[in-house]
């Protein structure tokens, strides 16, 4: 499995990092399996590299984190791309965040270790969307190890979405694994569901059950 990094990934991007580790975990539950996060790419704009989308009052929004301009960031190795913090977009996203998701049921039990990530001031995009993914990794409960490329890699026999998840363009994971189902969305009873948000929005609304979603044969 080859993934590119991701600012609060979609629920595809999980899906398709769970996908191996779903067809081994029901016959074994201790197992892990490793995914590939690609570690020399260059820098892409407007996609899910610096960017999330989350369900709000006013419906779809889009949350980016502004990176620094050094030089031709587009020919920059997204490890060495840095966060630019200094128009406080934390503090703004995090008030789209709370206001999208205070009410919903598991908003309390996870905003603070949220808070505390985004407000750490890690330097590069790269770390910090490691750390999302790890945190995510972990309160899910999914036996996944994310192992940075050494090098640009070829898929090879590998499944490659590198340039399969990305904001402007749809993708049939969720179809093609069978997963396209609603689950409790706060804003659900104004606009409908809205599939394949950033998986902050699963975790905040199913809290441990986002792991029956993602891994369905476990159900």
């Amino acid at each position: 499995m080859l993934l590119s990094t991701a600012f609060f990934p979609p629920v595809s991007w999980f899906a398709a990092a769970a996908k191996d580790w779903g067809r081994v975990v029901v016959t074994n539950p201790s197992s892990f399996c490793d995914v590939y996060l690609e570690a020399h790419e260059n820098f892409q704009k407007q996609s899910y590299r610096n960017r999330c989308i989350i369900a709000s009052a006013n419906g779809p929004e889009a949350i980016s984190v502004p990176v620094l301009h050094d030089g031709d960031i587009f020919h920059t190795p997204i490890t060495e791309i840095r966060v630019d913090y200094k128009d406080q977009w934390v503090k703004k996203a995090w008030r789209a965040i709370e206001s999208a998701y205070s009410t919903s049921a598991y908003f309390e039990y996870y905003k603070d270790d949220i808070y505390a990530i985004l407000s750490s001031g890690i330097p590069t995009l790269w770390d910090l969307n490691l750390r999302i993914i790890e945190f995510f990794i972990q309160k899910i409960r999914l036996g996944i190890h994310i192992v940075p490329t050494e090098s640009y890699a070829s898929a090879g026999n590998a499944l490659d979405y590198r340039n399969v998840i990305h904001p402007k363009r749809q993708n049939t994971i969720l179809k093609d694994l069978d997963m396209e189902k609603p689950y409790f969305q706060v804003f659900a009873g104004k606009y409908g569901f809205q599939s394949d948000l950033s998986v902050m929005d699963l975790l905040f609304n199913e809290g441990p059950q986002s792991l029956l979603y993602l891994v369905p044969s476990l159900d």
